[in-house]
């Protein structure tokens, strides 16, 4: 990782100063350069101070289980474990320290490429050109590399949320030979949560909240689709063949969700032994529910007649509750997970047979 971006720093090195080689003049470009590449300098600098300094660490780790493996304190075997656990977190602490190096790198770049790094110059004593703030620039990307050290996610971060997956109802308490087909039923999910460390020195418990877009459809088994039978909503066989591609049943609901989620990341700790949080770095699943409001229930059908395709939009009273509300749960490591939705109240209203939707798929949390 860390040659890596000391190859990216020297490639950027390279590319901007081609993308600004048609500036006014040869002097001052040179100048703009020379202030870019102190910034990389500062990058690659704390990369590598950061790479050493977790190997002297791990180094004086190591040291420390030899010892108590002589002293006869462990075994060989708890001893191998141990050492095991300390480079793999050690390995865990370079990666996403120098992650946050390469963001400091894609700013500069960028600020580069945008003409935002300044461009006035005045010559030090021997004659050579230096941006006037080229010691401001220097100074602050210094300031940020040095809080790599201490930096932790904010207590409340947010999350752009998608899910998506098969779709379908509970009838009589099983999904088992179902009306609707398993393949073609699909549910999809998106919206914006936010995720809150409950404690502040505890980042196991956090509560998840938000807004989302569900969007929930249903395929009819053999033919069949739904119509109003006194009151009632229940699927009949229609008189033309339907392609089933184009025909389908919907709902869609604006939800509220909420979550206790249980985020098992690896604890990190700076040099100084202050604790640093973060999220979505492992383990993590959630339990809790929803409740949404439902914005449009649609039926749409799609068949031939003499050759000429037909499509119909049905939109009418489907006996579909303005409201629901479930459990929810999902579980999975870093940003993917799989996803699970019951809702309690039954789908349709007054029906003789009780129906609950059901939904299964994956979910990505992007922080």
């Amino acid at each position: 990782m860390r040659n890596f971006t000391l190859y990216l720093a020297m490639v950027a090195c390279l590319m901007v100063s081609r993308l600004t080689a048609q500036g006014s003049s040869r002097t001052s470009e040179k100048a703009k350069q020379t202030s870019f590449e102190n910034g990389v300098k500062l990058v690659a600098n704390k990369i590598d101070a950061i790479t050493k300094e977790e190997k002297a660490a791990l180094k004086l780790e190591l040291e420390s289980v030899n010892k108590e493996f002589e002293s006869g304190i462990i075994t060989k075997a708890q001893a191998d474990e141990k050492k095991s656990q300390l480079a793999e977190a050690r390995a865990a602490n370079i990666e996403n320290r120098v992650s946050i190096a390469q963001e400091v790198l894609k700013d500069l770049v960028q600020q580069k490429v945008d003409g935002k790094i300044e461009e006035e110059y005045k010559p030090n004593s021997f004659g050579i050109f230096f941006s006037k703030s080229s010691g401001k620039n220097k100074e602050r990307y210094q300031r940020r590399l040095d809080s790599l050290d201490n930096i932790s996610e904010k207590r409340t971060t947010t999350q752009a949320v998608f899910a998506v997956g098969a779709n379908n109802l509970v009838t009589n308490g099983a999904v088992a030979n179902s009306d609707f087909k398993y393949n073609a039923s699909t549910f999809m999910e998106w919206g914006i949560t936010w995720n809150t460390r409950i404690f502040k020195n505890n980042n196991k418990f956090h509560f998840k909240y938000g807004v989302t877009g569900v969007y929930n459809r249903l395929i009819a088994s053999d033919n069949r689709y739904f119509v109003n039978n006194n009151g009632q909503t229940i699927l009949a066989t229609y008189p033309t063949h339907l392609r089933i591609k184009d025909t389908y049943f919907k709902n869609v609901f604006v939800t509220i969700p909420l979550f206790l989620e249980f985020d098992f990341s690896k604890k990190r700790v700076n040099k100084d032994g202050n604790n640093i949080f973060k999220i979505e770095q492992g383990f993590r699943f959630g339990v809790g529910g929803f409740v949404g409001y439902n914005t449009n229930s649609k039926q749409f059908l799609s068949y031939k007649v003499n050759g000429y395709r037909i499509n119909e939009r049905q939109k009418g009273n489907w006996n579909v509750p303005d409201w629901n509300y479930g459990l929810s749960t999902y579980a999975g490591y870093k940003e993917y997970s799989l996803y699970l939705k019951y809702d309690l109240n039954p789908m349709f209203k007054n029906n003789a047979v009780k129906q609950n939707n059901i939904s299964l798929g994956v979910r990505f949390d992007f922080n």
